[in-house]
Protein backbone atom coordinates (compact mmCIF):
# COMPACT_ATOMS: atom_id res chain seq x y z
CA UNK A 1 0.00 0.00 0.00
CA UNK A 2 3.09 2.38 0.90
CA UNK A 3 4.46 1.90 -2.51
CA UNK A 4 1.17 2.07 -4.22
CA UNK A 5 0.64 5.34 -2.73
CA UNK A 6 4.27 6.37 -2.94
CA UNK A 7 3.68 5.86 -6.80
CA UNK A 8 0.60 8.22 -7.21
CA UNK A 9 2.55 11.06 -5.47
CA UNK A 10 5.22 10.92 -7.52
CA UNK A 11 3.12 10.89 -10.66
CA UNK A 12 1.20 13.94 -9.09
CA UNK A 13 4.24 15.85 -8.23
CA UNK A 14 5.68 15.25 -11.89
CA UNK A 15 2.27 16.40 -13.48
CA UNK A 16 2.53 19.39 -11.52
CA UNK A 17 6.36 19.58 -12.45
CA UNK A 18 4.94 19.58 -16.47
CA UNK A 19 2.42 21.86 -15.90
CA UNK A 20 4.79 24.40 -14.46
CA UNK A 21 7.43 23.22 -17.23
CA UNK A 22 4.65 24.31 -20.29
CA UNK A 23 3.66 27.50 -18.16
CA UNK A 24 7.41 28.43 -17.69
CA UNK A 25 7.96 27.38 -21.70
CA UNK A 26 5.42 29.59 -23.00
CA UNK A 27 6.51 32.43 -20.61
CA UNK A 28 10.12 32.39 -21.48
CA UNK A 29 9.30 31.68 -25.66
CA UNK A 30 6.53 34.16 -25.87
CA UNK A 31 5.94 36.63 -23.04
CA UNK A 32 9.33 37.57 -21.84
CA UNK A 33 11.08 38.42 -25.27
CA UNK A 34 7.58 40.44 -26.19
CA UNK A 35 8.11 42.70 -22.47
CA UNK A 36 11.79 43.00 -23.58
CA UNK A 37 10.84 44.51 -26.82
CA UNK A 38 11.32 48.46 -27.23
CA UNK A 39 9.31 49.33 -30.95
CA UNK A 40 7.46 48.24 -33.02
CA UNK A 41 10.09 49.06 -35.62
CA UNK A 42 11.53 45.83 -35.26
CA UNK A 43 12.08 43.66 -38.33
CA UNK A 44 11.00 39.85 -38.29
CA UNK A 45 13.39 37.46 -38.94
CA UNK A 46 12.91 33.35 -40.33
CA UNK A 47 14.52 30.76 -41.08
CA UNK A 48 13.42 28.25 -43.59
CA UNK A 49 16.48 26.80 -44.71
CA UNK A 50 17.56 23.06 -42.35
CA UNK A 51 21.20 23.69 -40.71
CA UNK A 52 21.55 27.07 -41.88
CA UNK A 53 21.47 29.32 -38.54
CA UNK A 54 23.05 25.92 -36.84
CA UNK A 55 25.82 26.24 -39.59
CA UNK A 56 26.21 30.25 -38.76
CA UNK A 57 26.17 29.69 -35.20
CA UNK A 58 29.26 27.05 -35.56
CA UNK A 59 31.08 28.98 -38.34
CA UNK A 60 31.11 32.80 -36.98
CA UNK A 61 31.26 31.49 -32.95
CA UNK A 62 34.13 33.59 -32.52
CA UNK A 63 32.59 36.68 -34.17
CA UNK A 64 29.16 36.12 -32.41
CA UNK A 65 30.96 35.34 -28.87
CA UNK A 66 30.17 31.97 -27.05
CA UNK A 67 27.37 33.07 -24.72
CA UNK A 68 25.22 33.18 -28.09
CA UNK A 69 26.50 29.96 -29.57
CA UNK A 70 26.11 28.52 -26.41
CA UNK A 71 22.49 30.03 -25.52
CA UNK A 72 21.03 29.40 -28.96
CA UNK A 73 22.55 26.10 -30.02
CA UNK A 74 22.58 24.45 -26.52
CA UNK A 75 19.93 26.12 -25.34
CA UNK A 76 17.22 25.35 -27.54
CA UNK A 77 18.88 21.50 -26.43
CA UNK A 78 18.49 22.01 -22.93
CA UNK A 79 14.81 24.38 -23.03
CA UNK A 80 13.57 20.54 -24.02
CA UNK A 81 14.84 18.04 -22.23
CA UNK A 82 12.50 18.13 -19.38
CA UNK A 83 9.40 17.84 -21.67
CA UNK A 84 11.37 14.79 -23.04
CA UNK A 85 11.61 13.27 -19.47
CA UNK A 86 8.37 14.41 -17.90
CA UNK A 87 6.34 12.95 -20.48
CA UNK A 88 7.03 8.84 -20.53
CA UNK A 89 6.47 10.02 -16.65
CA UNK A 90 3.14 10.90 -17.37
CA UNK A 91 1.57 7.89 -18.60
CA UNK A 92 1.87 4.45 -19.54
CA UNK A 93 1.23 5.12 -23.36
CA UNK A 94 3.12 8.02 -23.57
CA UNK A 95 6.46 5.80 -22.33
CA UNK A 96 7.24 4.53 -25.89
CA UNK A 97 10.59 6.32 -27.59
CA UNK A 98 8.66 7.66 -30.89
CA UNK A 99 6.23 9.09 -28.68
CA UNK A 100 7.74 11.67 -26.84
CA UNK A 101 10.09 12.16 -29.89
CA UNK A 102 6.94 12.86 -32.23
CA UNK A 103 5.62 15.30 -28.92
CA UNK A 104 8.39 17.00 -28.68
CA UNK A 105 9.18 17.74 -32.55
CA UNK A 106 5.42 18.59 -32.18
CA UNK A 107 5.07 20.87 -29.38
CA UNK A 108 8.29 22.59 -31.07
CA UNK A 109 6.58 22.95 -34.36
CA UNK A 110 3.49 24.29 -32.52
CA UNK A 111 6.12 26.94 -31.24
CA UNK A 112 7.85 27.88 -33.93
CA UNK A 113 3.85 28.32 -36.23
CA UNK A 114 2.77 30.74 -33.40
CA UNK A 115 6.09 32.54 -33.24
CA UNK A 116 5.79 32.93 -37.04
CA UNK A 117 1.94 34.21 -36.66
CA UNK A 118 2.60 36.59 -34.12
CA UNK A 119 5.85 37.72 -35.09
CA UNK A 120 7.57 37.06 -31.28
CA UNK A 121 10.73 35.30 -31.52
CA UNK A 122 11.85 34.06 -34.98
CA UNK A 123 10.32 31.08 -36.96
CA UNK A 124 13.56 28.88 -37.13
CA UNK A 125 13.65 25.23 -38.66
CA UNK A 126 17.11 24.77 -36.77
CA UNK A 127 15.09 25.31 -33.62
CA UNK A 128 12.58 22.46 -34.35
CA UNK A 129 15.43 20.28 -35.04
CA UNK A 130 17.24 21.45 -31.85
CA UNK A 131 14.03 21.60 -29.54
CA UNK A 132 13.68 18.01 -31.03
CA UNK A 133 17.25 16.54 -29.94
CA UNK A 134 16.16 17.90 -26.48
CA UNK A 135 13.19 16.22 -26.15
CA UNK A 136 14.94 12.85 -27.26
CA UNK A 137 17.87 13.40 -25.00
CA UNK A 138 15.21 14.15 -21.75
CA UNK A 139 13.49 10.44 -22.76
CA UNK A 140 17.03 9.12 -23.10
CA UNK A 141 17.39 10.21 -19.45
CA UNK A 142 14.64 9.11 -18.49
CA UNK A 143 15.02 5.76 -20.19
CA UNK A 144 18.47 5.36 -18.24
CA UNK A 145 17.00 6.88 -14.74
CA UNK A 146 14.25 3.59 -15.49
CA UNK A 147 16.86 1.10 -16.29
CA UNK A 148 18.63 1.63 -13.32
CA UNK A 149 15.81 1.63 -11.06
CA UNK A 150 14.60 -1.72 -12.73
CA UNK A 151 17.91 -3.14 -12.19
CA UNK A 152 17.74 -1.94 -8.51
CA UNK A 153 14.64 -3.58 -8.00
CA UNK A 154 15.84 -6.95 -9.51
CA UNK A 155 18.91 -7.15 -7.21
CA UNK A 156 16.48 -6.22 -4.45
CA UNK A 157 14.04 -9.06 -5.26
CA UNK A 158 17.07 -11.29 -5.73
CA UNK A 159 18.47 -10.23 -2.50
CA UNK A 160 15.17 -11.21 -0.47
CA UNK A 161 15.03 -14.63 -1.95
CA UNK A 162 18.47 -15.42 -0.79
Amino acid sequence: MFINNHKKQIRLLCRILFVLYIAGLVYFLFFAEMLDRTGIERSYHYNLIPFREIRRFIVYADLLGPVAVISNLFGNIAIFMPFGFLVPILGRKKRKFWFTALASFELSLSVECIQLITKTGCFDVDDIFLNTIGGILGYLVYALMQRKRDRDADARRLKERS
